[in-house]
């Protein structure tokens, strides 16, 4: 075995891979969370109906019975630099830190008490959280991330999920079978429509939407949505 000591920043997926082949190459290896727990993405962004996190987990015990060690609550940076890393004597780095920041919505009103990014929504729900989200929900957005934070507000007891689309059914990025499966699970879904205001007294409670019709295909070869003038509003407890 090496002696030459690496440190692995983030156990999300790019992380734990890291640490994997450099355990058996024979590498000492020590993975460093900011979080309490490990996997990143994997057990904090997919909702455990989609992964079972005991499949992670298994994963993780791998690296454990490869001599991996982890250090979870450390913060990179803030709780432990850099340099003071290569004083204890590790040799190498690995950046795998990701990038999971939520987008905000970008409409006035996105700031409001029951508006969420859908990372920071369902890295709450995969922590044991339950996010107050009232009967009504509409979610922006078509893509997978969408779907699962839709499918998770069902779950989570919210009598009306409606998942808002700029776009049509046809442009969607997100799977086939999630959406079908959202479908069955009684999301609805809003298509060409896209969010301009959020209101409310001192939290949500109505969301402002332009119909939208597609024009030209952009760069990537979908139609672009294009502003009709043509607005409704919509009763909505969270967004």
């Amino acid at each position: 075995p090496y002696t030459e000591k690496i440190a692995v920043i983030g156990a999300g997926p790019a992380g734990m891979s890291c640490a994997y082949y450099l355990a058996v190459k024979g590498y000492p290896v020590t993975v460093f969370e900011k979080e309490q727990m490990l996997g990143g993405m994997l057990t904090m962004g997919i909702p455990s109906f989609r992964l079972d996190k005991a499949v992670v987990n298994a994963e993780i015990e791998v690296l454990r019975e490869l001599g991996v060690e982890f250090k979870t609550g450390v913060e990179v940076g803030k709780d432990v630099t850099l340099p003071q890393l290569r004083e204890q004597g590790y040799k190498a780095f690995y950046l795998g830190i990701g990038a999971s920041k939520g987008a905000p919505v970008g409409c006035p009103g996105d700031d409001l008490p029951g508006v969420f990014t859908g990372i920071d929504f369902l890295r709450a729900v995969n922590l044991g959280e339950k996010p107050a989200l009232g009967n009504s929900v509409a979610v922006i957005g078509g893509g997978n991330v969408a779907i699962d934070v839709a499918r998770s507000a069902v779950r989570l007891g919210a009598e009306k999920v409606t998942v808002v689309y700029r776009r049509s059914r046809d442009e969607m990025p997100a799977a086939d079978d999630e959406i079908t499966e959202a479908e069955e699970e009684g999301v609805r879904f809003l298509f060409l429509a896209a969010p301009v205001e959020i209101s409310g007294n001192s939290k949500v409670g109505e969301l402002k939407l332009e119909r939208m019709e597609l024009g030209e295909p952009d760069a990537r070869g979908r139609r672009k949505p294009v502003g009709t003038g043509k607005f409704e509003t919509i009763k909505v407890s969270a967004v």
